[in-house]
């Protein structure tokens, strides 16, 4: 990037001390280079860590090797298949990741509570040759294999890479105790033990590995319509791997971080963050299997001296009103990143009262691999901000005409730099709609810069609501609402009205059961202006979310 460039980039000042503004992307040609440079450095230390059982990096590394080989020599894989994973955070999701991309193979990442017509769509979309499923939801892949391309089904069990008797133990317990395993029939399935130990007789061929190369389909768009995989290659993940380790290298100290992996790593925040940059700094990734058990999580985190968290703003929240948590020792905590979706500033400020330690706020896309805003990790206090472009990022507003906004009003967040995405998997159309020929990314969101180059997220312009003419913006009103002592969390979206085209319209779920409708809304009326005042206020038990916690306003319609 030219001088030129750079002085175009006002947030630079802001930038903490000692982080360059752009950063070498030719370090690495590749995600397994930094991966060998890691077990290289930390080959004795711990790396990824579930159900009390560690590998250390050297561990982790033959893991990998035999299913990489197992896949080449065995399955006859070639550079640039694709292979399918659908399991949550358990030893086996790594091990599957780096042994595909060891391979030279193409990663699809797969949540694995997609129904069958979401399974069938992805599996079809991508081509995928191969899937690692655990075999919880194996008999969903039973459900669609006929009709997709799959060619081999690997299928492990929860316990497969655990200490004998404990792996017997869980095994039985999920599918015996807690009934937790369909009934299924692949009657070619392999078995990821299987994989494991003829792997281990094998000889795994180095892959040829650049920039160009795909490493991960990331399906992204679901929720709103059918998904869409982004294309991301070797380049866009060593980018951002290199852009994020860049930010928080005045906090990290190399080999010596344990994160918390609550997230599961089949989404591009938890991928890149916790799997991909931690590694890179040599850390312990405690791999969280169901956070959803809130009092097993916190009691799990009371014997982890951890040294940083990511999470999004539900997981903050659960955690902050589960019982036990304010009881844990938070004394080695340094780094909590929120990201996913906007962060509130009562739960922000409940966790810095709690932990002592400031929930920073980043902002990405699965279209750009994901981070593209962080917050300095030295700021005392939460600033309601996305933070600042990382290096070698750029962003612009842009309002409806595409012309650049820089008098402070909010426009559409553009991005440009080296972790966005090539395009749609397969759909031109699509990726020309978002993706310009220069590079830049439109986002969807509704963003505004301050004086010193930080930005903040307004809303999702497909989430605005439009009252009497003027601009409506939902987060803002959840965020005045979670204000509210009694209240635990909400979601707000626009209704039809007659007389002024669209309502506000708030649901609620209650902390505190005597809260009624009169009382919140003589809170909102004190907070907010008239029109942004919601008409209507619904009580609800639970909030519809996403796998990884964001509220489905779409589904809210619905309710």
């Amino acid at each position: 990037m030219t001088k030129e460039n750079i002085m175009d980039r006002p947030w630079l000042n802001s930038y903490p001390d000692g982080v360059d503004a752009d950063i070498d992307i030719n370090k690495y040609s590749s995600v397994v280079e930094i991966f060998e440079k890691s077990v290289a450095q930390f080959g004795d230390q711990p790396s990824f860590s579930n159900f009390g059982k560690t590998l250390s990096y050297n561990e982790f590394a033959q893991a990998t090797s035999c299913v990489a080989a197992y896949l080449q020599n065995t399955l006859g894989l070639t550079k640039g298949d694709r292979v399918a994973i659908m399991m949550p955070n358990l030893l086996q999701n790594p091990v599957s990741i780096f042994g595909v991309l060891r391979a030279g193979l193409t990663v699809v990442n797969t949540n694995p509570l997609y129904t069958a017509r979401e399974l069938r769509h992805q599996l079809k979309d991508s081509g995928a040759k191969a899937i690692i499923v655990v075999e919880n939801f194996a008999s969903t892949v039973e459900e669609v294999l006929d009709d997709t391309d799959v060619e081999h089904v690997i299928v492990t069990k929860m316990g497969d890479m655990l200490d004998f008797p404990k792996s017997l133990v869980i095994n039985l317990v999920v599918k015996y105790l807690k009934k937790m395993v369909p009934s299924y029939s692949l009657p070619n399935a392999i078995s990821f033990k299987t994989v494991l130990s003829e792997g281990a007789n094998l000889s795994l061929t180095p892959a040829s590995l650049n920039h160009d190369d795909i490493a991960f389909l990331q399906y992204t768009g679901g929720t709103t319509g059918v998904a869409k995989g982004a294309v991301l290659t070797h380049k866009n993940m060593v980018a951002n791997m290199l852009q994020s380790a860049e930010w928080i290298k005045n906090d990290v100290v190399q080999g010596e971080e344990i994160v918390i992996t609550a997230l599961p790593l089949y989404h591009i925040f938890s991928l890149t963050a916790n799997c991909l940059v931690f590694m890179e700094a040599g850390a312990k990734n405690i791999l969280i299997t169901n956070p959803r058990d809130f009092e097993g999580f916190v009691k799990e985190l009371s014997s982890i001296p951890f040294t940083a968290m990511t999470g999004v703003n539900t997981l903050f929240n659960a955690l902050i009103n589960t019982e036990g948590f304010k009881d844990i020792d938070f004394s080695n905590l340094k780094i909590t990143l929120g990201g996913g979706m906007s962060v509130q500033p009562a739960v922000a400020a409940q966790w810095k009262q709690i932990t002592g330690c400031t929930l920073s706020e980043a902002f990405g896309l699965t279209e750009t691999s994901p981070a593209a805003c962080i917050n300095p990790l030295n700021l005392k206090e939460y600033n309601g901000s996305i933070g600042l472009p990382i290096p070698s990022t750029y962003c612009q507003l842009m309002d409806d005409d595409g012309n650049i906004i820089t008098n402070g009003e909010p426009g559409e967040l553009n991005i440009k730099g080296p972790q966005v995405m090539q395009g749609y998997w397969n759909l031109p159309e699509e990726t020309a709609n978002v993706l310009s020929d220069d590079g830049w990314l439109k986002t969807g969101d509704i963003a505004k810069m301050d004086g010193d180059g930080f930005f903040y997220i307004v809303d999702r312009i497909k989430d605005m609501i439009l009252v009497s003419g003027f601009n409506v913006y939902p987060n803002e009103i959840e965020n005045v609402i979670v204000e509210h002592e009694g209240v635990l969390e909400c979601g707000v979206i626009g209704v039809p009205d007659e007389k002024r085209g669209e309502a506000v319209k708030a649901f609620v779920v209650r902390k505190d059961d005597s809260l009624t409708e009169a009382q919140l809304a003589e809170h909102c009326k004190k907070n907010l202006t008239g029109y942004k005042t919601p008409d209507k206020i619904v009580f609800i038990k639970e909030l519809p979310k996403t796998n990884v916690g964001k509220v489905l306003r779409r589904e809210l319609r619905s309710l």
